[in-house]
């Protein structure tokens, strides 16, 4: 089952493909009519400052040889086509909203988020529910109504990517991050160009950066992919445990783009997709258990991407790997043909058979070169978390000294939006005033773009007569908190403008709450004799919801800064990626 209209629909990714675990699945994939894109010629990695390109040498994890420069969207479509001639039913169109579990109950990302309670002992997954067709924006039964479809199965298996809804749903139901650090994401923005004739294209040339636009405490950077047909693949990524909450990576990326090493690449080309999406970047300390009773996380679910090497495709596929043989191992091994395993329990009259064990798919993964290689490279994104500088040196020290043999571990300490620091001090507590808010400057419509016009080239449409799938555990929260101490991060790290904060009348607002942020104004700004920053009159504003414009990237689930805000399937609808 996939939520996009068709397969690859909502796949995104730089993408630099390594073919270790391709070449182990399908040896003839390239020969077969794969889209293999172009072989990687070059690799390229400098430093910018606001006005320079410096070139240091290439990591060693940063070489391409080998590699290939491709859509991954694309070699998902084909893929696809690969599995059904094979026998596989695919299901495009078909978003799972909740888990079913033996008991008779069910879990979703609304019910998980509420309850943070592990399900009993023995209670497993049997299968899944889609979701609802046919409500109205106010909840009410539309002529085309239809309840979500309930699709069983002895094994279900979970490859949503970076912060799945159904994958968090089932890491908190079956407590499978209890063993593991936070896990830690990016944010990655992403445009497709087809450069003008005159300008230097170089299919196969890979190019990375670090720095500018960014500031030290911000990590981040940017890719540049010269493809074929004259297309280059760029973006910027930007790790979502950064702590101004006036950046906007979108802003950042429309920064880097007029830097002198990019612009005049770009100037006169035309942008043929956008898109973005979270990926996890906290290696082998934020893997969590990936079985449980009935099933399984596959992929970018759990976690396995090679943050130095910027590559996770190869690690997701070769967990997709172990996780079939273990299925089929399970399914029609000794176990399952075990009375005592085959046990059924009561469910309204209804046998249910008593879920599968997928423990095998943990010890096969932690026993691959899947395992060996985040455990090489498991220091050196926590690394960064001092800065830039020491980040690169902690590096060069990982890489080149220890070779990832280090007798230690650096630690995953928070997720991602505990790092975010209030943009208005505490009334009486006389900390600093707040820095600067970030500005950006206005698009050009010629490199640069707002966010809309951008949005309209990822393809996203989402039926306007329909609940938000974004949705809120605590409506006053927005404006009370979000707003008032830390400026509405919302409607910044949102690369799909989804979130604006709009002004109400003073009349409408909560009086009570009125007068706390009043207050509250007044003593912050007292020391310089005026209020704080417009945004703390936090009762006269109001969070609107574009749910339409949404990327599916899951960015407001990672950095809200409350978690207040919780992504769920919507009926339909999605981006439809073709080339990223």
């Amino acid at each position: 089952m996939t939520p996009g209209d068709e397969v690859g629909a909502h796949i995104l990714s730089g993408n630099v493909l390594e073919p270790r675990a391709l070449d182990e699945l399908l040896p003839s994939w390239r020969e077969d009519g794969a889209p293999t894109g172009v072989p990687a010629t070059e690799d390229q990695f400098v430093y910018l400052t606001k006005n320079r390109a410096v070139t240091l040498p290439t990591p060693p994890q940063m070489h391409n040889e080998g590699n290939y420069v491709l859509s991954l969207s694309a070699l998902t479509r084909w893929l696809g086509g690969v599995a059904e001639e094979a026998g596989v039913d695919i299901f495009p169109g078909f978003p799972a909203a909740e888990l079913l579990l033996t008991d008779g109950s069910s879990v979703s990302p609304l019910s998980a988020a509420t309850s943070r309670r592990p399900v009993a002992d023995g209670v497993g997954v049997r299968g899944v529910v889609t979701a609802d067709v046919g409500l109205a924006k106010d909840g009410s039964r539309k002529p085309t109504y239809a309840a979500g479809t309930e699709i069983l199965g002895r094994l279900t298996l979970l490859a949503e990517g970076a912060r799945g809804s159904l994958s968090q749903a089932a890491m908190t139901a079956f407590d499978l991050r209890r063993d593991a650090d936070p896990q830690t994401y990016a944010l990655g923005i992403k445009e497709v160009w087809r450069l003008a004739p005159d300008a230097p294209h170089v299919p196969g040339r890979v190019w990375h950066s670090v720095g500018y636009p960014l500031d030290a405490d911000t990590y981040g950077g940017s890719f540049l992919y010269h493809m074929d047909d004259r297309r280059v693949a760029l973006g910027f990524v930007v790790g979502l445990d950064y702590p101004d909450a006036s950046l906007s990576p979108y802003g950042e990326f429309q920064k880097w783009k007029n830097h002198p090493a990019v612009r005049p690449l770009l100037e006169g080309g035309e942008v043929l997709q956008y898109g973005a999406r979270v990926l996890n970047e906290g290696g082998l300390q934020s893997v969590p258990r990936l079985a449980f009773p009935g099933g399984a996380l596959v992929g970018c679910s759990a976690g396995f991407l090679n943050v130095p090497k910027i590559k996770g495709t190869h690690t997701a596929m070769k967990s997709g790997m172990l996780a079939a043989e273990a299925a089929y191992a399970s399914l029609t091994g000794d176990g399952a043909r075990d009375p005592a395993a085959a046990a059924a329990v009561s469910e309204g009259g209804a046998a249910v058979a008593a879920p599968v064990s997928m423990d095998s798919y943990d010890d096969s993964l932690r026993a691959s070169w899947v395992w060996d290689e985040l455990r090489a490279v498991r220091n050196i994104r926590p690394g960064f978390h001092r800065g830039l500088l020491p980040g690169m040196a902690n590096a060069a020290f990982e890489t080149y000294i220890t070779r990832g043999r280090s007798p230690w571990t650096l630690r995953q300490r928070r997720p991602d939006h505990a790092a975010t620091r209030p943009v208005v001090a505490a009334a009486g507590t006389g900390g600093a005033p707040p820095p600067p808010r970030k500005q950006y400057p206005k698009p050009d419509g010629k490199v640069t773009f707002d966010i809309l016009t951008s949005v309209a080239l990822s393809g996203t449409n989402h039926d306007h007569d329909a609940p938000a799938h974004l949705r809120l555990l605590d409506e006053t929260v927005p404006a009370r908190v979000n707003w008032a101490a830390y400026g509405g991060p919302e409607g910044l790290y949102c690369p799909a403008k989804v979130y604006e904060y709009v002004d109400v009348s003073a009349d409408a607002a909560d009086p009570d709450a009125a007068t706390a942020a009043a207050v509250g104004s007044a003593t912050a700004g007292a020391a310089e004799g005026a209020a704080v920053n417009d945004h703390t009159a936090a009762p006269t504003k109001e969070l609107v919801i574009n749910a339409q414009n949404c990327l599916h990237c899951k960015a407001c689930d990672v950095k809200d800064v409350t978690q207040n805000i919780k992504w769920t399937v919507p009926s339909r609808g999605g981006p439809k990626y073709t080339m990223t």
